[in-house]
């Protein structure tokens, strides 16, 4: 699902709401999300998942193309681990 989708999705759930305002709230939620992950926190919505920061370490990788040794510095990640609800319901249906 896209940005563009979920705002009609919510637009459709929320008739009361206009498109600019609906576009705008999911904007500010992703704000907030991407401010709070920047400060290194933890940002959690239950029954959904868990959004963190990583640190990954400096190592040495390889050029797929040329396979070439490169340099790939350290740098924090963003991480997201599904809560018990969301697994839940990807697994009603285990036999896709």
């Amino acid at each position: 699902m896209t940005k563009s989708e979920l705002t009609h999705e919510l637009s459709q759930q929320f008739p009361d709401l206009s498109s600019r305002e609906v576009e705008k709230a999911v904007d500010v939620i992703f704000s907030e999300i991407s401010t709070a992950l920047a400060k290194g926190n933890r940002v959690e919505l239950r029954g959904f998942g868990a959004f963190s920061v990583r640190h990954r370490e400096r190592r040495v990788g390889r050029n797929p193309r040329t396979g070439t040794k490169v340099d790939v510095e350290a740098k924090y990640v963003p991480f997201f681990k599904a809560g018990k609800g969301l697994r839940d319901r990807l697994n009603v249906h285990s036999s896709r």
